[in-house]
């Protein structure tokens, strides 16, 4: 559905309460949705990034997928964004994540700037449409944060666990790592054909790249650095 600003109310002179009422409408728009360009014109870049705690309505969606029953992190400790998103054909896209609350607003300057420079992303949905099979999400390409779930292959818990973790684009940008057989295991298996970072393609995250040094200025460090494990999608902020 292409959403129009005929949904809109007017922004010129709004009051702190009508500002407070159109963000609750931003957030209110379903991940997915596409808005026109009349729609961010109306609204102003600023009202279509908006941080929210946990509500009920969320929580439910998260409750036995991504926020799994020995899930250690408290619910006041994540943030809900609701942001948006250029897909590889310009259009605005509506996306969502859960996050921890420390890394919220650097999320949000970072997909602001991303949109802004006409960044492409493709889906930006809660990993818990996948319920919660981070294989399945990385499949669709689907760029998500928050899942209480363990590193691929280990018993170490991940830093997506905390919501401090994120992956951007992971079907184009997969994780690579040899098992203790000496094996090379490609996450997801279907991203196999982007392992080799020679090669050009759309969604490739280089250090080059504008996604990467963004995240970089906020203080995240990039999994395709790493020596042991090239995490190509993977960005995360040291405790």
């Amino acid at each position: 559905m292409l959403l129009t600003g005929m949904l809109l109310m007017p922004v010129q002179g709004t009051s702190t309460n009508n500002r407070q009422t159109t963000a609750q409408t931003v957030t209110a728009w379903k991940a997915g949705e596409r808005l026109s360009e009349e729609t961010v014109r109306q609204m102003g870049i600023d009202r279509l990034f908006v941080v929210e705690a946990i509500s009920d309505k969320t929580f439910q969606r998260m409750v036995g997928k991504s926020y799994k029953k020995n899930c250690t992190v408290p619910r006041s400790s994540l943030r809900y964004l609701k942001v948006v998103h250029r897909n590889l054909k310009g259009e605005t896209v509506v996306g969502e994540l859960v996050c921890h609350k420390r890394i919220a607003h650097d999320l949000i300057a970072i997909f602001k700037a991303l949109y802004q420079a006409s960044y492409p992303i493709e889906r930006m949905v809660l990993v818990d449409d996948y319920n919660a099979d981070d294989e399945q999400s990385m499949l669709h390409n689907n760029t998500s944060c928050f899942n209480f779930r363990k590193v691929a292959g280990s018993k170490v818990l991940s830093a997506h666990s905390k919501g401090m973790a994120i992956d951007i684009n992971p079907l184009y940008n997969p994780c690579v790592r040899k098992n203790a057989q000496g094996q090379v295991i490609v996450q997801p298996e279907a991203g196999k054909k982007y392992a080799d970072r020679n090669k050009r393609f759309d969604y490739k995250i280089s250090p080059n790249d504008l996604c990467h040094k963004l995240f970089v200025q906020h203080g995240f460090v990039w999994g395709g650095s790493w020596k042991r494990v090239k995490d190509y999608q993977h960005f995360e902020k040291p405790e």
